[in-house]
């Protein structure tokens, strides 16, 4: 499924004023494709994540997941799309701290009712894909920076998502463990064909990506394809 965001414009109070934190911003990206968004501070890169996440309605503009207009959903509907359909990687894995890392990614299942046999083995072969199947029953304190950003990345795919969004999944790391971070999210999003944004500072991770944009005061103002 693709994800398409159409006229999207969000502002926000500022004094007296509005500022504009996205300005009429359109954007489509394909099943399997993976789009770097790159941009000063405050350009709008993490309002573009919360709105392609439906974690922040748009004051104006739609957002499609697969076709489906989740603003023409009511809440409970955009919460079941949301669930059912998008993988989130935040800059920090906020996981539970009384959890195991298998336990992190088996309550995405628990959460959408269908936690059985085979989403207890889907949960172990997403960890194991990600590097960490002699780490399963280790909680959050015992692993570390990348270790549980990896645990992240598999509880983002553990819904088989159509849509994977990323904002700096590697900003609190070393620029070693966060391009393999960053290696493993691609490829998994890939794999499983699913449409990607990532947001990210790094031009050389940029790269990595299908194609590259660039905002600016919530406008895109340079595009291109790697």
């Amino acid at each position: 499924m693709s994800l398409r965001l159409e006229n999207i414009t969000v502002a926000v109070p500022d004094g007296t004023t509005r500022r504009v934190l996205l300005d009429r911003l359109d954007l489509e990206v394909r099943p399997g494709e993976t789009v770097a968004v790159t941009g000063a501070s405050g350009s709008g890169k993490s309002t573009l994540v919360a709105v392609a996440g439906l974690l922040r309605v748009p004051d104006e503009g739609r957002v499609l997941i697969g076709g489906t207009d989740a603003g023409a959903l009511k809440d409970r509907g955009r919460v079941r799309l949301r669930r059912d359909r998008v993988g989130i990687v935040f800059q920090s894995p906020n996981l539970l701290p009384a959890l195991t890392a298998r336990e992190q990614v088996e309550v995405v299942a628990h959460v959408a009712g269908n936690l059985d046999a085979a989403a207890r083995a889907r949960a172990v072969d997403l960890l194991t894909r990600v590097g960490l199947a002699d780490r399963l029953d280790a909680r959050p304190a015992e692993l570390s920076g990348g270790e549980r950003q990896r645990v992240g990345i598999a509880r983002a795919l553990m819904n088989e998502p159509s849509v994977v969004l990323a904002d700096e999944p590697t900003a609190s790391l070393d620029p070693e463990r966060g391009q393999a971070v960053l290696d493993l999210l691609l490829d998994e999003a890939r794999r499983v064909g699913a449409a990607t944004v990532v947001v990210t500072h790094d031009p050389d991770q940029a790269a990595r990506a299908d194609r590259h944009l660039h905002l600016s005061q919530g406008v895109v103002q340079v595009g291109s394809r790697t």
